[in-house]
């Protein structure tokens, strides 16, 4: 079965479906695959002439450079239970060094799958600390499996939270919880003694919008620095574009359908129970069992149901939701390999520059004043260096990313100035990269924003990874789940917990709520008087 494309004279042959879910990106097509599987008719609306989201590839440079449009590395993708239980058709591969940290001062900091190569690299940084690398890495292992569990299912992780304390005990599971908490600049002295060490996880906490200093940063450290060293941080053979693939050529083998250029408009709501979906064409789909919005919270809440159907409460609490920062992506064809002033970055397919450990403060600290960092801190991405394919052979498709403050209106000269900024300090560790450079493309906050609705203001997150925003916070406070005030109505999207990254957790725990609706004896009323609680009503 193909999918169905909205097109003028186009007719469809379902507009009645078990679930109807609006949003084709990852997070919609893994709830759409695990409800398909569990033998539900499906209709996926998708606002774009394209599914995938944020996971989504294209040659937007110069002829055979392939580009990763939005996301690219993906470690919590391949250590997700969720992915891996949909049995994909992928294929994955990985650069030779995960990632290297390049400071002003000529130095590298560098993570490698083989743990000996990683303690080599950040022992020159300060004597002993490649046995401390080794003792954080055994301390991942000993809870990784029972970790991501926790991570990624739904609020409260029963399941998961049992295993970890099973596996640590009570006192180690104390100073696990402890440890959590922490920013990443005290975690990593505590940890470390020097700045090598450190620096690695300082530059994951900041793939998301959380400073050095602030606590809970230093999990987002730890856990991507840490599955770095387990599994390295791999990508799809032939682009992000293959994960979307996979999914929707596994929900079509399961008779779910997809409509393309429908955005919707409204949840239709009886009796404070969702029956379906309307979209801006003003066509209507009904759901028999369940409405599943992979869309931001603002937008499912305000937008899509409206507050006649929300508790007061919640209308308020909303108003004190936190978008993560705005992003600008640059992608360069590049027609050698990156002239990296320091060898260590050549085998990285990610390279973190721009700052030391300080320097990642003070540009943390531009954007939490809501100024633009005359310095920005950059990820960049070598994906011929991670796959061979990605460019012609001796050449590099190459993309970096900075943070700017999130704001409803860049001006197109700002943006020029700050991918001056971005191309300069790229220059500065790779003399002569510009002049090699064939092609690039630019997507500026609100041309992320066109490309992908869900992606407000170029924030990557759905919304700020900030501990007052997480667990049974997130989005706003309630009960951490995909379950909503209205019934049988679910939400997927990254602001759900556990939040953004390419795992599929907020899509598979929606579709479980959904299950759970109608297998589970009082499922509803138990989530009713949770919401009660938190609410009032």
């Amino acid at each position: 079965m193909s999918d169905k494309r909205r097109r003028k004279g186009t007719t469809y042959a379902m507009e009645t479906a078990d679930a109807i879910i609006v949003g084709a990106g990852h997070n919609g097509l893994v709830a759409a695959n695990l409800l398909a599987d569990a033998g539900w008719s499906v209709v996926v609306l998708e606002a774009t002439p394209q599914p995938g989201g944020a996971v989504r590839s294209g040659f937007v440079t110069a002829p055979g450079y392939l580009s990763d449009l939005f996301s690219s590395f993906y470690p919590l993708g391949y250590a997700s239970p969720v992915l891996r239980d949909l049995h994909l058709d992928l294929e994955w591969t990985r650069s030779p060094d995960v990632l290297t940290h390049l400071l002003p001062d000529g130095r590298a900091a560098t993570i490698n799958t083989d743990v000996v190569r990683t303690m080599e690299s950040v022992e020159r940084f300060a004597p002993g600390d490649g046995e401390r690398w080794k003792n954080a890495y055994d301390d991942w292992r000993n809870v990784s499996a029972p970790m991501l569990d926790t991570i990624l299912t739904p609020f409260p992780p029963v399941r998961g939270g049992l295993s970890l304390l099973r596996a640590l005990g009570s006192v180690d599971a104390l100073r696990l919880a402890r440890r959590l908490v922490l920013s990443v600049r005290e975690l990593g002295s505590e940890l470390f003694s020097g700045e090598g060490a450190t620096l690695l996880m300082a530059g994951c906490a900041l793939h998301t919008d959380l400073s050095p200093e602030e606590a809970g940063g230093g999990v987002y450290g730890w856990l991507l620095a840490m599955l770095g060293q387990e599994h390295g941080w791999p990508v799809p053979v032939g682009g992000a574009q293959r994960i979307t693939d996979a999914l929707v050529s596994r929900l079509r083998s399961k008779g779910g359908e997809i409509v393309y250029d429908a955005p919707a408009a409204r949840v239709l709501i009886a009796r404070g129970t969702a029956v379906g979906v309307r979209t801006a064409g003003g066509r209507d789909f009904r759901a028999r069992r369940a409405v599943i919005a992979d869309v931001p919270a603002p937008a499912l809440y305000l937008d899509l149901v409206g507050e006649r159907w929300l508790p007061s409460r919640l209308v308020e609490d909303l108003a004190h939701f936190r978008w993560d920062g705005a992003t600008v992506k640059v992608d360069w064809a590049v027609r050698t390999k990156m002239p990296w002033k320091n060898p260590a970055a050549a085998g990285a397919g990610t390279v973190h520059l721009g700052a030391d450990l300080n320097g990642l403060t003070r540009y943390a600290a531009r954007l939490a004043t809501d100024q633009v960092p005359d310095h920005p801190f950059m990820l960049l991405g070598q994906m011929t260096t991670a796959d061979p394919g990605r460019s012609p052979e001796g050449t590099e498709s190459v993309w970096s990313y900075t943070h700017l403050p999130h704001r409803e209106h860049w001006e197109p000269d700002e943006i020029a100035a700050h991918v001056d900024r971005m191309e300069a300090t790229v220059e500065e560790y790779a003399p002569g990269f510009l002049a090699q450079v064939e092609g690039r493309n630019v997507y500026s906050p609100a041309d992320m924003q066109r490309e992908n609705p869900s992606l407000v203001g170029g924030a990557l997150g759905g919304g700020t990874a900030a501990a007052f925003q997480q667990l049974f916070l997130r989005p706003i406070p309630g009960i951490g789940r995909a379950d909503t005030p209205v019934d049988r109505l679910y939400m997927a999207s990254s602001s759900a917990h556990p939040g953004g990254g390419v795992h599929g957790a907020p899509g598979a725990n929606a579709a479980r709520a959904a299950l759970a609706r109608y297998r589970v004896p009082g499922y509803r009323s138990v989530i009713n008087g949770a919401h009660r609680a938190v609410y009032g009503g």
